[in-house]
């Protein structure tokens, strides 16, 4: 809601008084004291205004009092609607800013429009259906955070569960290890202190007959000593057996402690680099809410007809004179004048013909071959010079290329609304921003031979899919359509309403789409003489349409490509 801050009379308040305001007019745009009140209720221009209390006026969203019925640009008052911009616009904005715009109608109109409008009485409902809405949205995402918030304790428990569960298995894995270790350790040290014990025995036998050797062979009698000698050799030659004996076994045989760490624990250090991995699962949603009304300010104006509705009537075809009719029509388009301009890839030339038909001039030759054309502003016209990689903007009033853009792949199809170019491969689509030439390739829009742009989409035919597809600015798809009527589509082009119109050349034929891409109406045949149509444009402000097709020559000449123009 508004500011509790009191409003000043605006007059007075211009003057340097700080009076305070009892009536807003409404038409006027200023608030008035009781004084300054009176003489604008009794003057013959504006005792009829509406008005209502300051307070009132107070109680007004902001948004709303920022509300104003003049241009703040230009200060002029708003007199006419853009439906292209959806917006207001004053005499000066449509020179300004929306000079390419076709869709400019008197404000006046569209007012009538809202005020009778039953779609008005709706949008109380929708508020509070969007509030509601918005309400339980809210509660649920904070149930949301609740569970995320219980699921986040969890995974924390089992994180230190699983941890704590390999550290217990570990140092039980360890303690194992080390009771094994001290098992083979203390039997090692056992069996090669017994065999040192029992050595010592015999080692300290060795020493004493050793010591005593000289006193057995000196003083002892010749009986004794050789008795003595022969004990000598035995207890000798015993402890000679017995140590062959130790070293022919295993004793002596070098035992050596080593620990082999299990490889499954070496593999768990070198390989386990996560102790896991945290996701977001996500579920279908358990949101419910209030089916409502979508784009509901569009509602406020009318809607166009429907595809059923649209029924072309011919107005004129071009002649085409003796000396042009080997032409190669690739594209045609309507210029702001009413006049017609070809695109002949025969000749490699741009041709222009009069509103009514006759052939003017040839505009500008190029020396690479062109493919397609589009309508950039006035009477600038943007060609597409296909393998050369470039595409041109040409003046068709000075017959000169004004501009070259050079790409990284080739220049199929071209399409424009005066502010950026749409260029198509037919494996890609580039983006070129007509104010500062900066490029833009969208990733995932394969396979469109022409495009053509509306109100911030980007269309496109598929020659070899038999579909016709919407994209938006960014390249995201909307929607593709298929049906039996549209066989190798090739040219395209939108009415104001946003209806689709495809050269469908494989069937001799126009299709029209409906701007949802849901259904479809065939609007010429070749029982309206049209064969081999292959490009197509519209003036979305005059509704006139221009289609290129094959006709029979007269007596003995061979068929030749001319445009039929008709109203739709």
């Amino acid at each position: 809601m508004a500011s509790s801050v009191k409003q000043l009379c605006t007059i007075c308040n211009d003057n340097g008084i700080s009076n305070s305001a009892v009536t807003w007019c409404t038409e006027c745009e200023v608030l008035f004291c009781g004084d300054c009140e009176k003489p604008h209720s009794k003057s013959h221009l504006s005792k009829n205004h509406k008005t209502m209390s300051a307070d009132d006026y107070q109680k007004l969203p902001t948004f709303m009092q920022k509300i104003s019925s003049q241009c703040r640009d230009h200060k002029k008052k708003f007199e006419l609607y853009c439906s292209f911009h959806a917006c207001p616009c004053c005499v000066q904005c449509v020179t300004d800013k929306h000079n390419m715009c076709q869709e400019m109608k008197p404000l006046s109109d569209i007012l009538q429009q809202v005020k009778s409008s039953a779609s008005v009485q709706l949008f109380e409902k929708d508020l509070k259906i969007v509030k509601e809405n918005i309400d339980t949205a809210i509660k649920y995402l904070q149930t949301r955070i609740t569970t995320s918030n219980t699921q986040n304790t969890k995974a924390i428990e089992k994180i230190r569960y699983m941890r704590k569960s390999i550290d217990d298995n570990l140092d039980k894995l360890e303690q194992d290890l080390l009771n094994d270790l001290e098992s083979k350790y203390s039997k090692l040290k056992s069996n090669m202190a017994n065999l040192v014990q029992q050595m010592e025995q015999r080692a300290s036998q060795i020493n004493q007959i050793q010591s005593q050797f000289s006193e057995t062979t000196r003083y002892t009698t010749e009986l004794q000593r050789f008795i003595a000698l022969r004990e000598i050799e035995k207890i000798t030659s015993q402890t000679t057996k017995y140590i062959e004996d130790l070293e022919s076994g295993d004793h002596f045989i070098e035992k050596n402690l080593e620990v082999n760490l299990s490889s499954a624990l070496q593999s768990f250090l070198q390989d386990v680099n996560l102790f896991g991995i945290i996701n977001i699962n996500t579920t279908t949603s358990t949101l419910k809410i209030k089916a409502g009304r979508k784009d509901q300010a569009q509602h406020l104006i009318p809607k166009g007809p429907g595809v059923e509705q649209i029924k072309p009537s011919l107005l004129t075809r071009l002649t085409i004179s003796k000396d042009i009719k080997s032409l190669y029509i690739s594209a045609c388009l309507i210029l702001p004048d009413g006049n017609f301009i070809v695109l002949d890839n025969n000749s490699n030339q741009l041709l222009l013909f009069s509103n009514d038909g006759i052939f003017i001039r040839k505009v500008v030759t190029f020396t690479e071959f062109p493919c397609d054309g589009c309508l950039v502003m006035n009477n600038t016209v943007a060609v597409s010079l296909g393998p050369a990689n470039q595409t041109v903007l040409v003046d068709v009033n000075r017959s000169k290329i004004i501009q070259s853009i050079k790409l990284s792949h080739a220049c199929l199809g071209v399409a424009s609304d005066g502010k950026i170019l749409v260029i198509s491969s037919g494996g890609q689509c580039t983006t070129v921003n007509l104010s500062d030439m900066s490029h833009t390739i969208l990733e995932g829009m394969e396979g469109l031979l022409r495009v053509a742009l509306f109100q911030g989409n980007i269309y496109g035919t598929n020659f070899r899919e038999n579909a016709v597809c919407c994209y938006k600015a960014t390249g995201e798809p909307l929607w593709t359509f298929q049906h039996q009527y549209i066989d190798k589509p090739k040219g395209l082009t939108l009415d104001k309403y946003g209806f689709v119109y495809i050269a469908s050349y494989g069937n001799n034929s126009i299709v029209v789409v409906s701007p949802d891409g849901k259904n479809c109406k065939t609007i010429l045949s070749d029982a309206d003489g049209i064969k081999q149509s292959y490009a197509i444009d519209i003036n979305r402000e005059t509704g006139v349409m221009i289609v290129s097709s094959h006709i029979s020559g007269e007596k003995n000449e061979k068929s030749y490509q001319t445009c039929f123009v008709y109203k739709v």
